[in-house]
C-alpha cells in the first residue's frame, strides 16, 4: 500500500489509500480471498480484526519460535498477532503499513491480544513497505519542525530523509529472521518493485526466509487495465505473472526459492487473463567468499540432476565438490534430505581453507576427502548382511 502523505500519486495508487482506509471502517467482502486460518490461533484476536482482514494466503506456518518477525502490509494486525503466537514470548513481530486508518485498527487491539497471550511481543509501524528504511512517523515530526513551502524546503526534507534512514531506520539491516506478506506485494507500482525486493532482502538475517503469498496472474497485464483504479486497488492488475514472481526473488539474491503453495483454480478471470493466489518462501545467505575444505555432497534423486541457483549442477548418485558454504546451505531448508553430505576425514581448519572456484562443477575424488594415505581395511562382519547391525 502506498502513503498517504504522498501528494501526487498515479489514479491507481490513490485508489488503494481510500479503499484500505474505507476497509478499516467497514467490512469490504471484495478485497483479496478467503483464507483458511488455524481456528486455535484466531481465538485471541478481536472480532473486529478478523472481519477486516484482507489477503489471498497464509505465509505464518514459516515463523519458527524465537523468530524477530516482519509483515508488510500489516492492516489490521491479524497476520501479525498470529505470528506473535507461533513466535512467542522470545520472538518478536514488526507490522509495517502506510495506511493510517490500518495501523490505528491494529494498534487499538494490542493490550487485548497481549493480555490474552500472557505476554507482549508485537508492534507497529508507519511506514512504506518499498522503502523500508524511512520511519513516516519520524518525517512527520520532521514535517510540523520544517514546514515544505518552497524547493529549498523540499532539498532539506530530502537530506532528512536521508539522515533518517541511515540513522534512525524503521527496519534495520540484517535484524529479522522471517519475513511476511499477505496479498500486498501487487499494490507497489511497478517502478518500485525493484526496490522492494531488495529492501526484504535487506532486513533479513543471512539465513533468514521471506515467506509471501500473493496474486499472480498467468499472462502480462495490458496497460489499460492496470490504469483501472478498481481493479487495481482490488488486487487483481497489479498482480506479478507468475514466472516474473519467481524471477524477482531470484534477482534480489535469495536461493532456495520455492512455489509452496499455488491454486489449481483462478480467484479471478479478467478477460482471459487468470489471476490466483500463490505462496513463495526464499532463504537469504548464498553470499559470501567460496572456501575449500574438501566436501563433497551427494543428490539422492529422483531427478537425472538439478542446478542451484548459482548454478552448480548436480547429477544423481555423483559425489560433487562444493565449498564450505554450500556444504552448509544445503543441509538446511528447503534442500535438507536432497542430498548426503561428506566431510572430509581429516577436516580443514576454516583458517586454513584457500578459495574454492564455485564457477565451475565438478566431481570430488574419494581420495580428497579419505586422504591420499588412507589405506585402512576393515574384518568383515561377524554375521551376515542379513542382520540389521551390518547392512
Amino acid at each position: 500500500m502506498n502513503s498517504p502523505v504522498m501528494q501526487h500519486r498515479l489514479p491507481a495508487e490513490a485508489s488503494v489509500s481510500q479503499r484500505y482506509s474505507a476497509a478499516a471502517e467497514s467490512v469490504e467482502p471484495a478485497l483479496c480471498c478467503p483464507v483458511q486460518y488455524s481456528s486455535e490461533l484466531l481465538e485471541v484476536i478481536p472480532r473486529e480484526i478478523i472481519d477486516k482482514d484482507y489477503g489471498c494466503g497464509d505465509p505464518t506456518p514459516y515463523v519458527r519460535p524465537g523468530d524477530t518477525v516482519l509483515d508488510l502490509g500489516s492492516g489490521g494486525g491479524k497476520l501479525c498477532y498470529i505470528a506473535a503466537q507461533v513466535a512467542g514470548p522470545d520472538g518478536h513481530v514488526i507490522g509495517v503499513d502506510c495506511n493510517r486508518e490500518m495501523l490505528s485498527l491494529a494498534r487499538k487491539h494490542a493490550a487485548t491480544v497481549s493480555e490474552r497471550l500472557g505476554y507482549a511481543n508485537v508492534d507497529f509501524r508507519y511506514g512504506l513497505i518499498q522503502d523500508l528504511g524511512l520511519d513516516l512517523d519520524q518525517l512527520a515530526t520532521e514535517l510540523s519542525q520544517r514546514p515544505v513551502n518552497d524547493p529549498a524546503g523540499y532539498l532539506a526534507l530530502r537530506h532528512a530523509e536521508d539522515r533518517l534512514r541511515r540513522e534512525r531506520p524503521l527496519v534495520a539491516d540484517d535484524s529479522v529472521d522471517c519475513v511476511l506478506s499477505n496479498c500486498v506485494l501487487n499494490l507497489v507500482r511497478q517502478q518500485d518493485r525493484v526496490q522492494l525486493f531488495a529492501e526484504i532482502f535487506r532486513v533479513l538475517r543471512k539465513g533468514g526466509r521471506a515467506a509471501i503469498s500473493d496474486i499472480v496472474c498467468d499472462q502480462s497485464v495490458p496497460a489499460r487495465l492496470q490504469q483501472d483504479p478498481n481493479l487495481w486497488s482490488g488486487c487483481i492488475t497489479g498482480a506479478f505473472r507468475e514466472d516474473e514472481f519467481m524471477r524477482a526473488f531470484e534477482d534480489a539474491g535469495f536461493h532456495g526459492i520455492e512455489l509452496v503453495k499455488r491454486e489449481s483454480r483462478p480467484w479471478r478471470t479478467v478477460e482471459g487473463i487468470e489471476f490466483r493466489s500463490v505462496t513463495v518462501v526464499a532463504y537469504k545467505g548464498k553470499q559470501g567468499p567460496c572456501w575449500e575444505r574438501n566436501q563433497a555432497v551427494v543428490y539422492r534423486g529422483p531427478f537425472k540432476s538439478v542446478e542451484d541457483d548459482d548454478g552448480h549442477t548436480y547429477r544423481r548418485g555423483d559425489r560433487m565438490a562444493v565449498c564450505d558454504k554450500t556444504f552448509q546451505i544445503l543441509q538446511d531448508a528447503p534442500y535438507r534430505g536432497m542430498f548426503d553430505s561428506i566431510e572430509p576425514r581429516n577436516p580443514i581448519p576454516i583458517k586454513e581453507a584457500t578459495a574454492f572456484d564455485c564457477g565451475r562443477s565438478v566431481k570430488r575424488d574419494p581420495r580428497e576427502s579419505k586422504g591420499m594415505d588412507y589405506h585402512a581395511t576393515t574384518e568383515a562382519p561377524a554375521k551376515g548382511c542379513g542382520d540389521e547391525a551390518c547392512c
